[in-house]
């Protein structure tokens, strides 16, 4: 793969993921080596200098983000979308966190059978859900409920959600099903 094509590679994967991704991980995304990935990574960052995302380095992982320049146009929209309510997509994907989850991103959309990066997305803003490293696969992420969403619920333990036996099994039959 070529130097540019690497970095348009490299964007294209983390404008996808929407969320930190390890640096192992993107390598082996784009079939490179460390310095390969690490010369693109220092591409990537120049090509963005002026633009409305930046390129965010926390530890081991990389996320694209927004410029600080746009922070007040950002909160803006954001306090405008959590305004609105979730919509039905949002409570179909909250259902399937609150009965089935912890589940990675991949897990959700194949149960809901769509991407759900942006109703994810404003779960994670809403305070609704919360996202962990996955401990069966440290490239990715799980998401579950958050402990003020179940108390805003007013159930105690997960097993006391509305009919937790019914829809567990429901859900249990549909993933061996599926499998």
């Amino acid at each position: 793969m070529k130097s540019m094509d690497r970095v348009l590679a490299l964007e294209a994967v983390l404008f996808w993921k929407g969320e930190p991704t390890t640096r192992a991980a993107l390598a082996e995304f784009l079939a490179v080596s460390e310095g390969e990935l690490q010369s693109a990574v220092e591409e990537l960052r120049e090509r963005l200098m002026g633009r409305g995302v930046r390129l965010l380095e926390v530890y081991d992982t990389l996320a694209l983000v927004t410029a600080p320049e746009v922070a007040e146009l950002i909160a803006r929209i954001t306090k405008e979308e959590l305004s609105r309510d979730i919509g039905k997509a949002g409570l179909e994907t909250l259902s399937v966190i609150l009965y089935r989850g912890p589940l990675s991103k991949p897990e959700i959309d194949y149960i809901r059978g769509v991407n759900s990066q942006y109703i994810l997305r404003s779960l994670l803003v809403r305070g609704l859900i919360e996202r962990l490293s996955n401990p069966k696969d440290s490239r990715t992420f799980t998401y579950r409920a958050t402990p003020e969403l179940l108390a805003q619920l007013g159930v105690t333990t997960m097993q006391t959600l509305p009919e937790w036996e019914r829809i567990t099994g429901e859900l249990d039959v549909f993933m061996e099903k599926h499998e």
